[in-house]
């Protein structure tokens, strides 16, 4: 039980770690904050179970870093894979996409990717683990217990939370789509969607845009609830792969929350 427990807290550990690197990552990219993850807490759970079995499979090749690099890399993409692939038919939109990257198996999992995480099951097992292996067996086990218990609390919560917050989101996306297009038809014309339609409107509309961009915005907020336009704004890449209509409305809607 006390090992559990404690892989456990390495996998939050670790997840928490992987929150971190995503977040400063794509908020250097998208040159704004963007609090990634698909959890509301500050965890990425696909690099806390990363490492787990990592820490599992890979602590008897202590000193072979060449094969930990291999096994690593190979490990998290298998990883990576089944996750995009799981999460796409459980909600319909592809979540990450590195088609644009040399070198990747359907935009799921690159070439570079792989590189990165064998260098990470590297640092792992040859330096991050037996120094948090040795932390972890200073808490006391009634802290331990304590711990776990509220963590899994929050993490299970966390998660239903943000699978019941995102099953209706292709709805609401039409439910805001049909209230933009209201508003434009009375306004004697019709709305495109994407985030270039949305730069190009603003660069043409007059000293009134800023009213209307509240308008939109205050539409995206009301339609859209906080799980959904979070992911909206946590995946720049985020698409649908039943619309592509719903994919332009995503981009119009990011572009709505970053410029407010």
């Amino acid at each position: 039980m006390i090992a559990v427990e404690h892989l456990f807290l390495w996998f939050l550990l670790y997840s928490c770690v992987g929150w971190i690197y995503e977040s400063i990552l794509v908020s250097i990219l998208e040159k704004h904050w963007v609090n990634r993850g698909f959890l509301n807490g500050p965890v990425c759970p696909i690099y806390g179970a990363g490492a787990a079995l990592g820490i599992l499979l890979l602590s008897g090749l202590k000193g072979h870093p060449v094969l930990i690099f291999l096994i690593s890399a190979l490990g998290a993409s298998v990883l990576e894979y089944i996750t995009s692939w799981a999460m796409e038919k459980m909600f319909h939109a592809r979540w990450w996409d590195y088609s644009d990257y040399r070198f990747n198996i359907q935009g799921r999992v690159s070439l570079l990717g792989a590189v990165v995480f064998g260098a990470a099951g590297i640092g792992l097992i040859e330096f991050a683990q037996p120094w948090v292996g040795e932390w972890t067996k200073l808490i006391p086990l009634n802290m331990l217990h304590v711990v776990c218990l509220v963590c899994l609390v929050l993490i299970v919560t966390d998660t239903i939370v943000t699978v019941k917050g995102m099953v209706n989101f292709s709805e609401s996306l039409r439910n805001f789509s049909e209230r933009v297009q209201a508003t434009a038809e009375r306004a004697g014309e019709s709305w495109q969607w994407g985030k270039d339609v949305l730069l190009q409107k603003i660069r043409d509309w007059s000293a009134s845009s800023q009213e209307i961009l509240e308008s939109m915005r205050s539409g995206a907020m009301e339609t859209l609830n906080r799980q959904q336009r979070r992911m909206i704004q946590a995946f720049p890449s985020l698409r649908s792969t039943e619309s592509v209509k719903d994919s332009k409305i995503m981009e119009t809607v990011r572009e709505l929350l970053r410029r407010k």
